[in-house]
Protein backbone atom coordinates (compact mmCIF):
# COMPACT_ATOMS: atom_id res chain seq x y z
CA UNK A 1 0.00 0.00 0.00
CA UNK A 2 2.93 2.82 1.24
CA UNK A 3 5.06 1.81 -1.83
CA UNK A 4 2.06 1.89 -4.14
CA UNK A 5 0.90 5.36 -2.98
CA UNK A 6 4.60 6.37 -3.40
CA UNK A 7 4.55 5.90 -7.10
CA UNK A 8 1.52 7.53 -7.47
CA UNK A 9 2.62 10.47 -5.81
CA UNK A 10 5.85 10.34 -7.37
CA UNK A 11 4.03 10.50 -11.02
CA UNK A 12 2.02 13.20 -9.97
CA UNK A 13 4.79 15.31 -8.69
CA UNK A 14 6.49 14.88 -12.18
CA UNK A 15 4.03 16.37 -13.93
CA UNK A 16 3.35 19.01 -11.25
CA UNK A 17 1.37 21.93 -13.32
CA UNK A 18 -0.99 19.08 -14.81
CA UNK A 19 -1.68 17.73 -11.63
CA UNK A 20 -2.29 21.55 -9.80
CA UNK A 21 -5.11 22.03 -12.72
CA UNK A 22 -6.40 18.54 -12.01
CA UNK A 23 -6.37 19.26 -7.97
CA UNK A 24 -8.12 22.81 -8.56
CA UNK A 25 -11.52 21.07 -10.19
CA UNK A 26 -11.33 18.42 -7.52
CA UNK A 27 -11.63 21.39 -4.68
CA UNK A 28 -14.47 22.89 -6.56
CA UNK A 29 -16.42 19.69 -6.50
CA UNK A 30 -16.71 20.33 -2.83
CA UNK A 31 -19.63 23.65 -3.50
CA UNK A 32 -23.32 22.89 -4.06
CA UNK A 33 -24.87 21.58 -6.16
CA UNK A 34 -22.09 18.48 -6.03
CA UNK A 35 -21.28 18.88 -2.48
CA UNK A 36 -18.47 16.51 -2.89
CA UNK A 37 -16.53 17.53 0.21
CA UNK A 38 -13.76 14.85 0.73
CA UNK A 39 -12.96 14.80 -2.93
CA UNK A 40 -12.72 18.41 -2.63
CA UNK A 41 -9.99 18.02 0.14
CA UNK A 42 -8.40 15.26 -1.64
CA UNK A 43 -7.89 18.73 -4.40
CA UNK A 44 -6.38 20.68 -1.58
CA UNK A 45 -4.41 18.27 -0.10
CA UNK A 46 -3.01 17.62 -3.16
CA UNK A 47 -1.80 21.28 -3.83
CA UNK A 48 -0.33 21.58 -0.58
CA UNK A 49 2.16 18.46 -1.53
CA UNK A 50 2.80 19.82 -4.59
CA UNK A 51 3.61 23.27 -3.35
CA UNK A 52 6.19 21.60 -0.43
CA UNK A 53 7.74 19.58 -3.06
CA UNK A 54 7.96 22.80 -5.45
CA UNK A 55 11.68 24.24 -5.49
CA UNK A 56 10.95 27.96 -4.06
CA UNK A 57 8.06 29.79 -3.86
CA UNK A 58 7.87 31.29 -7.03
CA UNK A 59 6.50 28.23 -8.24
CA UNK A 60 4.20 27.00 -5.60
CA UNK A 61 2.69 30.51 -6.76
CA UNK A 62 2.90 29.25 -10.32
CA UNK A 63 1.17 26.19 -8.99
CA UNK A 64 -1.23 28.49 -6.59
CA UNK A 65 -2.42 30.10 -9.93
CA UNK A 66 -3.34 26.96 -11.90
CA UNK A 67 -5.10 25.54 -9.31
CA UNK A 68 -7.12 28.26 -8.92
CA UNK A 69 -7.59 28.50 -13.16
CA UNK A 70 -9.36 25.37 -13.04
CA UNK A 71 -10.77 25.79 -9.43
CA UNK A 72 -12.73 28.95 -10.54
CA UNK A 73 -13.68 28.13 -14.05
CA UNK A 74 -15.44 25.13 -12.79
CA UNK A 75 -16.92 26.94 -9.95
CA UNK A 76 -18.19 29.83 -11.82
CA UNK A 77 -20.05 27.77 -14.73
CA UNK A 78 -23.07 29.17 -14.54
CA UNK A 79 -21.52 32.78 -15.05
CA UNK A 80 -21.95 31.79 -19.01
CA UNK A 81 -25.87 30.82 -18.62
CA UNK A 82 -26.23 34.25 -17.93
CA UNK A 83 -24.99 35.37 -21.33
CA UNK A 84 -27.81 33.49 -22.85
CA UNK A 85 -30.59 35.61 -21.71
CA UNK A 86 -29.70 38.27 -23.38
CA UNK A 87 -29.62 39.52 -27.14
CA UNK A 88 -26.80 42.16 -27.31
CA UNK A 89 -24.30 39.83 -26.99
CA UNK A 90 -23.16 36.13 -28.42
CA UNK A 91 -24.03 33.19 -26.40
CA UNK A 92 -20.46 31.53 -26.82
CA UNK A 93 -18.82 34.85 -25.07
CA UNK A 94 -20.12 33.11 -21.79
CA UNK A 95 -18.01 30.65 -22.69
CA UNK A 96 -15.22 32.77 -22.61
CA UNK A 97 -15.63 35.24 -19.77
CA UNK A 98 -15.67 31.74 -17.24
CA UNK A 99 -12.32 31.39 -17.84
CA UNK A 100 -11.02 35.19 -18.53
CA UNK A 101 -12.72 35.85 -15.01
CA UNK A 102 -10.46 32.91 -13.48
CA UNK A 103 -7.16 34.08 -15.11
CA UNK A 104 -7.97 37.19 -12.78
CA UNK A 105 -9.43 35.50 -9.63
CA UNK A 106 -6.77 32.23 -9.66
CA UNK A 107 -4.21 35.45 -8.01
CA UNK A 108 -5.45 34.36 -4.96
CA UNK A 109 -4.57 31.10 -4.56
CA UNK A 110 -0.84 31.79 -5.90
CA UNK A 111 -1.11 34.29 -3.17
CA UNK A 112 -1.72 31.67 -0.61
CA UNK A 113 0.50 29.19 -2.32
CA UNK A 114 3.77 31.88 -2.69
CA UNK A 115 2.76 33.37 1.07
CA UNK A 116 2.48 29.85 2.28
CA UNK A 117 6.13 28.16 1.34
CA UNK A 118 7.79 31.41 1.80
CA UNK A 119 6.61 30.96 5.18
CA UNK A 120 6.17 27.70 6.09
CA UNK A 121 9.02 26.47 4.01
CA UNK A 122 8.92 22.82 2.13
CA UNK A 123 8.15 21.15 5.63
CA UNK A 124 4.45 19.91 5.98
CA UNK A 125 3.81 20.89 9.08
CA UNK A 126 4.83 24.43 9.26
CA UNK A 127 3.21 24.78 5.51
CA UNK A 128 0.00 23.75 6.95
CA UNK A 129 -0.46 26.33 9.35
CA UNK A 130 0.83 28.88 7.09
CA UNK A 131 -1.37 27.38 4.38
CA UNK A 132 -4.07 27.79 6.34
CA UNK A 133 -3.34 31.49 7.31
CA UNK A 134 -2.56 32.21 4.37
CA UNK A 135 -5.56 31.17 2.66
CA UNK A 136 -6.95 33.40 5.02
CA UNK A 137 -5.83 36.59 3.70
CA UNK A 138 -6.09 35.68 0.20
CA UNK A 139 -9.49 35.09 0.19
CA UNK A 140 -10.50 38.08 2.22
CA UNK A 141 -8.05 40.01 -0.46
CA UNK A 142 -10.29 38.33 -2.95
CA UNK A 143 -13.40 39.57 -1.14
CA UNK A 144 -12.85 43.76 -1.58
CA UNK A 145 -9.58 44.62 -4.20
CA UNK A 146 -11.79 46.07 -7.41
CA UNK A 147 -14.81 45.75 -5.95
CA UNK A 148 -14.42 42.07 -4.27
CA UNK A 149 -15.57 38.80 -5.86
CA UNK A 150 -16.34 36.94 -2.71
CA UNK A 151 -18.57 33.83 -4.72
CA UNK A 152 -17.66 30.44 -3.27
CA UNK A 153 -15.28 30.64 -0.38
CA UNK A 154 -13.80 27.53 0.30
CA UNK A 155 -14.94 27.09 3.41
CA UNK A 156 -18.30 26.44 1.74
CA UNK A 157 -17.70 22.93 1.26
CA UNK A 158 -18.38 22.70 5.16
CA UNK A 159 -21.59 23.72 4.65
CA UNK A 160 -24.32 20.65 6.16
CA UNK A 161 -27.28 19.30 4.54
CA UNK A 162 -30.38 21.85 4.18
CA UNK A 163 -31.14 20.40 7.43
CA UNK A 164 -28.03 21.24 9.53
CA UNK A 165 -25.00 23.38 9.76
CA UNK A 166 -22.25 20.81 9.21
CA UNK A 167 -19.15 22.28 10.26
CA UNK A 168 -20.15 25.78 9.25
CA UNK A 169 -21.69 25.84 12.66
CA UNK A 170 -18.30 27.17 13.40
CA UNK A 171 -19.38 30.40 11.73
CA UNK A 172 -20.05 32.93 14.62
CA UNK A 173 -16.70 31.71 15.83
CA UNK A 174 -14.64 32.17 12.50
CA UNK A 175 -16.32 34.06 9.97
CA UNK A 176 -16.46 32.97 6.34
CA UNK A 177 -12.73 33.27 5.69
CA UNK A 178 -11.19 31.44 8.97
CA UNK A 179 -13.68 28.64 8.09
CA UNK A 180 -11.79 28.59 4.90
CA UNK A 181 -8.56 28.67 6.79
CA UNK A 182 -9.70 26.02 8.44
CA UNK A 183 -10.68 23.72 5.21
CA UNK A 184 -7.11 24.76 4.14
CA UNK A 185 -5.63 23.49 7.30
CA UNK A 186 -7.65 20.38 7.32
CA UNK A 187 -6.18 19.05 3.66
CA UNK A 188 -2.72 20.11 4.41
CA UNK A 189 -3.31 18.11 8.27
CA UNK A 190 -4.10 14.93 5.31
CA UNK A 191 -0.43 15.91 3.98
CA UNK A 192 0.97 15.79 6.87
CA UNK A 193 -0.12 12.35 8.47
CA UNK A 194 0.27 11.12 4.92
CA UNK A 195 3.91 11.93 5.07
CA UNK A 196 4.09 10.18 8.59
CA UNK A 197 2.65 7.29 7.20
CA UNK A 198 -0.16 7.30 9.49
CA UNK A 199 -2.75 6.20 7.33
CA UNK A 200 -5.54 5.18 9.61
CA UNK A 201 -5.36 8.70 11.14
CA UNK A 202 -6.01 10.42 7.84
CA UNK A 203 -8.80 7.94 7.14
CA UNK A 204 -9.97 8.96 10.66
CA UNK A 205 -10.36 12.33 9.86
CA UNK A 206 -12.27 11.95 6.84
CA UNK A 207 -14.68 10.25 9.18
CA UNK A 208 -14.67 12.57 11.66
CA UNK A 209 -15.73 15.29 9.46
CA UNK A 210 -18.52 13.14 8.02
CA UNK A 211 -19.98 12.66 11.52
CA UNK A 212 -19.35 16.55 12.16
CA UNK A 213 -21.55 17.46 8.65
CA UNK A 214 -24.51 15.88 9.71
CA UNK A 215 -24.85 16.39 13.47
CA UNK A 216 -28.61 17.75 14.03
CA UNK A 217 -28.63 21.55 14.15
CA UNK A 218 -30.10 23.31 17.74
CA UNK A 219 -33.87 23.18 18.23
CA UNK A 220 -35.82 25.49 16.32
CA UNK A 221 -38.10 27.89 18.06
CA UNK A 222 -40.96 29.56 16.55
CA UNK A 223 -41.54 33.62 15.84
CA UNK A 224 -44.21 35.55 15.96
CA UNK A 225 -44.25 37.85 12.35
CA UNK A 226 -46.39 36.39 9.89
CA UNK A 227 -45.10 36.56 6.23
CA UNK A 228 -45.95 36.04 2.62
CA UNK A 229 -43.07 34.83 0.83
CA UNK A 230 -44.02 34.91 -3.28
CA UNK A 231 -42.00 33.16 -6.03
CA UNK A 232 -43.30 34.17 -8.89
CA UNK A 233 -41.84 31.66 -11.39
CA UNK A 234 -40.98 33.69 -14.78
CA UNK A 235 -38.22 33.76 -16.97
CA UNK A 236 -35.67 35.46 -17.93
CA UNK A 237 -37.41 36.31 -21.24
CA UNK A 238 -40.67 37.24 -20.01
CA UNK A 239 -39.29 39.53 -17.15
CA UNK A 240 -37.74 41.51 -20.21
CA UNK A 241 -40.57 41.24 -22.54
CA UNK A 242 -43.03 44.29 -22.02
CA UNK A 243 -45.88 42.88 -23.68
CA UNK A 244 -46.12 40.46 -20.09
CA UNK A 245 -45.88 43.02 -17.83
CA UNK A 246 -49.58 43.34 -17.19
CA UNK A 247 -49.83 39.60 -17.01
CA UNK A 248 -46.92 39.06 -14.87
CA UNK A 249 -48.42 42.00 -12.38
CA UNK A 250 -51.93 40.26 -12.41
CA UNK A 251 -49.96 36.56 -11.65
CA UNK A 252 -48.32 38.07 -8.88
CA UNK A 253 -51.15 39.57 -7.64
CA UNK A 254 -52.95 36.41 -7.80
CA UNK A 255 -50.34 34.34 -5.96
CA UNK A 256 -50.33 36.96 -3.31
CA UNK A 257 -53.84 37.18 -2.59
CA UNK A 258 -54.44 36.67 0.98
CA UNK A 259 -56.42 33.60 1.63
CA UNK A 260 -59.67 34.02 3.40
CA UNK A 261 -58.24 32.84 6.92
CA UNK A 262 -54.98 35.16 6.81
CA UNK A 263 -55.13 37.69 8.66
CA UNK A 264 -52.29 40.82 8.51
CA UNK A 265 -49.04 39.68 7.16
CA UNK A 266 -45.09 40.99 6.01
CA UNK A 267 -45.82 40.46 2.25
CA UNK A 268 -42.00 39.21 0.41
CA UNK A 269 -41.71 39.91 -3.47
CA UNK A 270 -38.43 39.14 -5.28
CA UNK A 271 -36.21 41.44 -7.07
CA UNK A 272 -37.26 42.06 -10.78
CA UNK A 273 -40.35 41.00 -10.04
CA UNK A 274 -42.08 44.11 -10.40
CA UNK A 275 -41.86 46.21 -13.93
CA UNK A 276 -43.40 49.38 -12.15
CA UNK A 277 -41.58 52.78 -11.04
CA UNK A 278 -43.22 53.08 -8.12
CA UNK A 279 -41.80 56.95 -7.27
CA UNK A 280 -43.54 60.08 -8.15
CA UNK A 281 -41.62 63.16 -10.38
CA UNK A 282 -40.14 61.01 -13.05
CA UNK A 283 -41.08 62.39 -16.68
CA UNK A 284 -43.90 60.58 -17.94
CA UNK A 285 -42.40 58.72 -20.74
CA UNK A 286 -40.62 56.62 -18.29
CA UNK A 287 -44.17 55.98 -16.44
CA UNK A 288 -45.81 54.99 -20.01
CA UNK A 289 -43.07 52.02 -20.92
CA UNK A 290 -44.46 49.90 -17.58
CA UNK A 291 -47.49 48.37 -16.71
CA UNK A 292 -50.97 49.94 -18.86
CA UNK A 293 -49.13 52.87 -18.55
CA UNK A 294 -49.50 53.44 -14.90
CA UNK A 295 -48.39 56.08 -12.64
CA UNK A 296 -46.79 55.71 -9.69
CA UNK A 297 -49.91 56.73 -7.40
CA UNK A 298 -52.01 54.22 -9.63
CA UNK A 299 -49.30 51.67 -9.29
CA UNK A 300 -48.74 51.94 -5.15
CA UNK A 301 -52.75 51.77 -4.90
CA UNK A 302 -53.10 48.78 -6.32
CA UNK A 303 -50.09 47.27 -4.79
CA UNK A 304 -51.98 48.18 -1.55
CA UNK A 305 -55.26 45.96 -2.90
CA UNK A 306 -53.43 43.83 -3.58
CA UNK A 307 -51.39 42.83 0.18
CA UNK A 308 -54.38 43.45 2.36
CA UNK A 309 -55.29 45.45 5.19
CA UNK A 310 -52.79 46.21 8.11
CA UNK A 311 -49.97 44.08 5.74
CA UNK A 312 -46.70 45.75 4.45
CA UNK A 313 -45.01 44.79 1.36
CA UNK A 314 -40.91 44.66 1.00
CA UNK A 315 -40.67 44.29 -2.96
CA UNK A 316 -37.59 44.66 -5.23
CA UNK A 317 -37.95 47.89 -7.27
CA UNK A 318 -36.19 50.26 -9.49
CA UNK A 319 -35.95 53.78 -8.64
CA UNK A 320 -34.47 56.22 -10.93
CA UNK A 321 -31.91 59.20 -10.92
CA UNK A 322 -33.18 62.23 -13.26
CA UNK A 323 -31.56 65.20 -14.61
CA UNK A 324 -32.45 67.78 -16.65
CA UNK A 325 -35.60 65.39 -17.39
CA UNK A 326 -33.68 62.15 -18.80
CA UNK A 327 -32.45 59.17 -16.10
CA UNK A 328 -28.67 59.41 -15.98
CA UNK A 329 -28.44 56.30 -13.90
CA UNK A 330 -31.12 53.73 -11.53
CA UNK A 331 -30.98 52.24 -8.41
CA UNK A 332 -31.36 48.35 -7.46
CA UNK A 333 -33.99 49.04 -4.64
CA UNK A 334 -36.03 47.34 -1.67
CA UNK A 335 -38.92 49.59 -1.70
CA UNK A 336 -41.48 49.19 1.84
CA UNK A 337 -45.13 49.57 1.10
CA UNK A 338 -48.06 49.99 3.69
CA UNK A 339 -51.90 48.85 2.89
CA UNK A 340 -52.90 52.50 1.47
CA UNK A 341 -49.96 52.30 -0.59
CA UNK A 342 -47.84 54.97 1.45
CA UNK A 343 -43.61 54.35 1.66
CA UNK A 344 -42.32 52.65 4.71
CA UNK A 345 -39.04 52.99 3.52
CA UNK A 346 -36.09 51.94 0.96
CA UNK A 347 -32.85 50.30 0.61
CA UNK A 348 -30.31 50.70 -2.89
CA UNK A 349 -28.17 47.57 -3.53
CA UNK A 350 -24.34 48.80 -2.66
CA UNK A 351 -22.56 45.83 -4.39
CA UNK A 352 -23.52 45.96 -7.59
CA UNK A 353 -22.11 43.24 -10.21
CA UNK A 354 -19.45 44.10 -12.62
CA UNK A 355 -20.74 43.74 -16.15
CA UNK A 356 -24.30 42.79 -14.72
CA UNK A 357 -25.20 46.19 -13.38
CA UNK A 358 -22.76 48.65 -14.71
CA UNK A 359 -20.20 48.32 -17.56
CA UNK A 360 -16.71 48.87 -16.43
CA UNK A 361 -14.80 50.96 -18.57
CA UNK A 362 -17.65 51.44 -20.73
CA UNK A 363 -15.61 53.95 -22.51
CA UNK A 364 -13.41 51.61 -23.76
CA UNK A 365 -15.78 48.20 -23.84
CA UNK A 366 -18.96 49.98 -25.21
CA UNK A 367 -17.40 50.98 -29.03
CA UNK A 368 -16.25 47.52 -29.10
CA UNK A 369 -19.74 46.26 -28.93
CA UNK A 370 -19.61 45.03 -25.24
CA UNK A 371 -23.01 45.74 -22.76
CA UNK A 372 -24.28 45.08 -20.09
CA UNK A 373 -26.12 41.74 -18.96
CA UNK A 374 -28.50 43.52 -17.65
CA UNK A 375 -31.29 45.02 -19.58
CA UNK A 376 -31.08 48.87 -20.20
CA UNK A 377 -28.59 51.54 -21.30
CA UNK A 378 -27.72 53.58 -18.31
CA UNK A 379 -25.48 52.12 -15.56
CA UNK A 380 -27.16 51.42 -11.93
CA UNK A 381 -25.78 53.44 -8.93
CA UNK A 382 -24.59 51.79 -5.82
CA UNK A 383 -26.78 53.07 -2.56
CA UNK A 384 -24.81 53.53 0.53
CA UNK A 385 -24.49 50.17 2.36
CA UNK A 386 -26.53 48.12 5.13
CA UNK A 387 -29.23 49.38 6.24
CA UNK A 388 -32.07 48.49 8.79
CA UNK A 389 -35.46 49.38 7.92
CA UNK A 390 -37.89 49.92 10.75
CA UNK A 391 -41.28 48.41 10.11
CA UNK A 392 -42.56 48.91 13.48
CA UNK A 393 -44.52 45.51 14.18
CA UNK A 394 -42.86 43.76 11.53
CA UNK A 395 -39.87 44.17 13.02
CA UNK A 396 -36.39 45.68 12.48
CA UNK A 397 -35.25 44.18 8.62
CA UNK A 398 -31.96 44.29 7.22
CA UNK A 399 -31.28 44.73 3.14
CA UNK A 400 -29.21 42.92 0.93
CA UNK A 401 -30.13 42.50 -2.48
CA UNK A 402 -29.11 39.44 -4.25
CA UNK A 403 -25.27 39.22 -4.83
CA UNK A 404 -24.57 41.49 -1.89
CA UNK A 405 -25.78 38.31 0.81
CA UNK A 406 -22.39 36.52 -0.43
CA UNK A 407 -20.22 39.49 1.00
CA UNK A 408 -19.18 38.15 4.43
CA UNK A 409 -18.99 40.91 7.56
CA UNK A 410 -20.96 43.46 5.01
CA UNK A 411 -24.66 42.70 5.62
CA UNK A 412 -25.83 44.03 8.53
CA UNK A 413 -25.63 47.39 10.20
CA UNK A 414 -23.64 46.53 12.98
CA UNK A 415 -24.83 49.65 14.47
CA UNK A 416 -28.31 49.15 14.05
CA UNK A 417 -28.47 45.39 14.05
CA UNK A 418 -31.68 43.47 12.41
CA UNK A 419 -33.85 41.52 13.66
CA UNK A 420 -33.58 39.13 10.20
CA UNK A 421 -32.41 39.97 6.39
CA UNK A 422 -34.28 40.23 3.17
CA UNK A 423 -32.66 38.89 0.98
CA UNK A 424 -34.59 39.37 -3.02
CA UNK A 425 -32.80 37.98 -5.66
CA UNK A 426 -33.57 37.60 -9.27
CA UNK A 427 -31.05 33.68 -9.53
CA UNK A 428 -32.87 32.72 -13.24
CA UNK A 429 -29.60 33.94 -14.98
CA UNK A 430 -27.88 31.64 -12.80
CA UNK A 431 -28.22 28.07 -14.42
CA UNK A 432 -28.34 25.25 -12.52
CA UNK A 433 -25.15 25.62 -10.29
CA UNK A 434 -25.62 29.04 -9.23
CA UNK A 435 -28.74 28.98 -7.16
CA UNK A 436 -28.06 26.44 -4.72
CA UNK A 437 -24.65 28.23 -4.32
CA UNK A 438 -26.33 30.96 -3.76
CA UNK A 439 -28.81 29.68 -1.26
CA UNK A 440 -25.63 28.46 0.92
CA UNK A 441 -24.31 31.27 0.76
CA UNK A 442 -27.16 33.00 2.06
CA UNK A 443 -27.23 30.31 4.95
CA UNK A 444 -23.65 31.11 5.67
CA UNK A 445 -24.71 34.85 6.56
CA UNK A 446 -27.28 33.25 9.09
CA UNK A 447 -25.02 31.40 10.29
CA UNK A 448 -22.57 33.81 11.39
CA UNK A 449 -24.53 36.82 12.28
CA UNK A 450 -27.31 34.73 14.28
CA UNK A 451 -29.87 36.17 12.05
CA UNK A 452 -33.00 34.54 9.74
CA UNK A 453 -32.39 35.02 6.35
CA UNK A 454 -35.91 35.40 3.69
CA UNK A 455 -35.07 34.87 0.39
CA UNK A 456 -37.32 36.05 -2.65
CA UNK A 457 -36.21 34.90 -5.64
CA UNK A 458 -38.15 35.44 -9.16
CA UNK A 459 -37.66 31.64 -10.17
CA UNK A 460 -36.23 29.88 -6.92
CA UNK A 461 -34.63 28.96 -4.63
CA UNK A 462 -36.84 30.91 -2.62
CA UNK A 463 -36.50 29.67 1.15
CA UNK A 464 -36.92 30.61 4.91
CA UNK A 465 -33.48 30.35 6.59
CA UNK A 466 -33.25 30.06 10.50
CA UNK A 467 -30.41 31.75 12.30
CA UNK A 468 -28.97 28.26 12.66
CA UNK A 469 -28.45 28.43 8.69
CA UNK A 470 -31.63 25.50 8.32
CA UNK A 471 -33.70 25.84 5.82
CA UNK A 472 -37.14 25.94 7.16
CA UNK A 473 -38.58 25.76 4.16
CA UNK A 474 -38.49 26.58 0.50
CA UNK A 475 -39.99 26.86 -3.01
CA UNK A 476 -38.81 24.94 -6.27
CA UNK A 477 -36.13 25.95 -8.19
CA UNK A 478 -37.99 25.27 -12.11
CA UNK A 479 -39.73 28.24 -12.52
CA UNK A 480 -42.43 27.21 -11.00
CA UNK A 481 -45.09 29.83 -8.54
CA UNK A 482 -45.91 29.64 -5.33
CA UNK A 483 -46.22 31.26 -2.28
CA UNK A 484 -45.23 30.04 1.46
CA UNK A 485 -46.75 31.19 4.64
CA UNK A 486 -44.61 30.98 7.15
CA UNK A 487 -42.99 32.84 10.43
CA UNK A 488 -40.26 34.85 10.49
CA UNK A 489 -37.83 32.76 12.82
CA UNK A 490 -36.18 34.57 15.95
CA UNK A 491 -32.47 36.03 15.89
CA UNK A 492 -29.86 34.20 18.26
CA UNK A 493 -28.22 36.74 20.48
CA UNK A 494 -25.51 38.41 18.65
CA UNK A 495 -22.28 36.60 17.84
CA UNK A 496 -18.25 37.13 18.32
CA UNK A 497 -18.63 37.26 14.51
CA UNK A 498 -21.34 40.07 14.52
CA UNK A 499 -19.98 42.10 16.90
CA UNK A 500 -16.32 41.63 15.56
CA UNK A 501 -16.55 41.04 11.90
CA UNK A 502 -13.74 40.10 9.77
CA UNK A 503 -10.98 41.22 11.61
CA UNK A 504 -12.23 38.26 13.75
CA UNK A 505 -11.53 35.82 10.97
CA UNK A 506 -8.18 37.82 9.97
CA UNK A 507 -7.65 37.13 13.20
CA UNK A 508 -7.18 33.64 13.28
CA UNK A 509 -5.25 33.89 9.71
CA UNK A 510 -2.40 35.80 12.23
CA UNK A 511 -2.48 33.26 14.52
CA UNK A 512 -1.85 30.37 11.99
CA UNK A 513 0.82 32.17 11.00
CA UNK A 514 2.18 32.27 13.87
CA UNK A 515 2.01 28.83 14.74
CA UNK A 516 3.76 27.94 10.95
CA UNK A 517 6.85 30.24 12.67
CA UNK A 518 7.06 28.81 15.99
CA UNK A 519 7.03 24.91 14.64
CA UNK A 520 9.42 25.60 11.63
CA UNK A 521 11.86 27.26 13.87
CA UNK A 522 11.50 24.28 16.88
CA UNK A 523 12.15 21.95 13.82
CA UNK A 524 13.59 23.69 11.08
CA UNK A 525 13.27 23.18 7.39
Amino acid sequence: MEERLSRVWSAITSWPRTAALAFGLLAATGFPPLNLWPLALIGVAGLVGLIGAAPDWRRAALLGWLFGLSHFTFANNWIAAAFTHQSQMPAFLGMIAVPLLALYLAVYPAIAAGLSRAVGGARPLPLAFAFGGAWVISEWLRSWVFTGYAWDPLGLMFLGPWDRPGLAALLPWTGTYALSGLAALVGSGVVVLLSRRAWLRAFAVFALLGVAMYLPAPPSREGSVEVALVQPGFTQRELDNPALYEEQFRELAALTAPRRDAGERLVLWPESGLPDYLRPGYPKRYYLATTAGADPDFARARIARVIGPGSVLLTGAVDLEIEDGKAVGAYNAVTALDDRGEFVGSYSKAHLVPYGEYLALRWLLEPLGATRLVAGAIDFIPGPGPRTLDLGRWGQAGMQICYEIVFAGQVVDRANRPDYIFNPSNDGWFGKFGPPQHLAQARMRAIEEGLPVLRATVSGISAVIDANGVVRDHLPTSFTGGRMDARVPPALEPTWFSRLGNPLSLGWGLLLFALSLLVRRRIGG
